[in-house]
């Protein structure tokens, strides 16, 4: 990408907070150490090294120490692009490693044209928008291991979490790359914290849940705060093409790439799929022994809604199961330290909503459990592309019963290839034993989170007291 200084638009005299250069970190050192002779990969004729790309040696530091050594398919066939400045349309699914495959031509480009000129605290370099908290979260945290030989400084901004820690963040340092939900960004920019019309590369990933979740006119909204099109590189990243997506594609971009993973590769290749016929009343009976299996090492479990998921959580927790919750109702720091626990082993079972679950990028997880079957074909790609990663192979567990067993064949014809449905074997049909009396520390509860009424006041007063707190609503 050619340097975009002279086309990005003049500040005309406002006043912001110049700051002077933020102290480098002496990275320089550990770096020249380093040497790149050592980091060998043999040629495949079948697959493109990430040699072969002519990358900054900072960042081929960064990818040796994360053990890469072969583009996976949508990195191979979008980064000869996007390293040359084009702009990208690109269908793929979480699991194949887009993520990395944006960050990577974004950071090696942000190396390759250092800003001569002053720079301003708020002024983004690079933009990522994804729809949620997690997803964010984990975009940073990538994008952190790729710069670590590097000075880039990297922001979140995501809702949930301190909006004046956030906000002395952009004070204290520059931005070079910003990774924002589209909610919290907007705050930012109407309180002049942050500036996008210096912006040189702007990202939108999971574009198709963000028009699902009612963000695109946020998102409209922040790409007319960045410079024209023609000034700026521009990657939009989608699971599905809709009329809709292309639409936003043609109005976001220019002369831009078009390339498809398709999903059926991503969900088939190394997930071993299962569905077992169950009744209902069967379901968490299952659960219960597939969580006591010794080939189940860490486990996440999808509900299609947070009342589903909270019922699901409780029952673990009295049965004894370290378990976490993860839905959109849950606050973002206890949604921080659940994870965590996870990644570390310390709980085995993750209980999430689709929404929640897209930001879940841990490596090692075992098996995916969907009690009950996603309403979107595409959610169960993404739900089980939860495990299967980093060149493993995983299994996934689906329950159809007779109120959800006609969304198979969406799913079926989504991934080009016949689900097999069987009996679950007797042994996973096995009465758990008797639960735990519920306590008062139990957590939320399946009713909503409010502790049931005496029996007595109940139905005294049902007449002129009904229960609305019960929340049957989805992530």
């Amino acid at each position: 990408m050619s340097d975009s200084s002279s086309s990005r638009k003049p500040r005309q005299g406002r006043r912001r907070k110049q700051r002077a250069d933020s102290p480098k970190v002496d990275l320089v050192a550990q770096h020249q150490q380093w040497d790149a002779s050592e980091f060998v990969v043999e040629k495949d004729p079948n697959r493109t090294r990430f040699h072969d790309l002519g990358l900054r040696s900072e960042l081929m530091h960064a990818i040796c120490d994360l053990g890469f050594q072969y583009c996976s398919p949508i990195q191979a066939r979008s980064l000869p692009y996007t390293l040359n400045g084009q702009d990208m349309v690109g269908k793929a699914q979480t699991g194949t490693g887009k993520t990395a495959a944006f960050l990577i031509g974004m950071i090696d480009d942000l190396l390759s044209h250092p800003l001569e000129q002053n720079r301003y605290a708020g002024e983004a370099r690079a933009l990522v928008i994804a729809p949620t908290r997690e997803l964010v979260i984990q975009i940073a945290d990538d994008a952190k291991n790729l710069c670590k030989y590097t000075d880039l400084k990297i922001h979140t901004l995501v809702g949930g979490m301190d909006h004046a820690k956030q906000q002395q963040h952009l004070h204290d340092s520059f931005v070079d790359i910003l990774v924002a939900t589209p909610g919290r960004l907007m705050d930012f920019v109407g309180s002049k914290d942050v500036y996008l019309d210096q912006l040189e590369i702007l990202v939108i990933d999971e574009a198709d849940r963000m028009l699902d979740m009612g963000f695109i006119p946020q998102v409209r909204r922040i790409v007319r705060s960045t410079p024209p099109k023609s000034h700026r590189q521009t990657l939009l990243f989608s699971a599905t093409f809709t009329d809709e997506v292309m639409n936003l594609a043609d109005q976001w971009t220019e002369e831009a790439v078009t390339i498809e993973i398709e999903p059926d590769s991503v969900a088939t290749d190394r997930v071993e799929q299962h569905v077992y016929l169950a009744a209902t009343e069967e379901k968490y009976n299952l659960l219960y022994n597939i969580v006591q299996k010794d080939e189940v090492d860490s486990l996440i479990v999808f509900a299609n809604r947070r009342d589903q998921c909270r019922r699901l959580h409780e029952n673990l927790l009295r049965h004894g199961i370290k378990a976490g919750l993860l839905s959109g109702e849950i606050a973002q720091n206890k949604r921080v330290r659940t994870l965590d626990k996870f990644k570390s082993g310390e709980t085995k079972v993750l209980v999430a909503t689709d929404v929640a679950g897209r930001g879940i990028h841990i490596d090692g997880i075992s098996h995916v459990v969907n009690f009950t079957l996603p309403e979107e074909p595409e959610d169960y790609v993404h739900r089980i592309g939860r495990t299967g990663r980093a060149g493993k192979t995983g299994t996934s567990i689906s329950f159809a019963c007779e109120d959800d067993a006609f969304r198979l064949m969406p799913i079926e014809e989504l991934l080009g290839v016949p689900l097999k449905c069987v009996q679950p074997p007797v042994d996973l049909l096995v009465e758990p034993p008797a639960m735990a009396p519920r306590s008062r520390s139990d957590g939320p509860r399946g009713d909503g989170g409010q502790r049931q009424r005496r029996s007595h006041r109940q139905d005294s007063h049902r007449h002129r007291r009904p229960s609305h707190h019960r929340s049957n609503s989805k992530d």
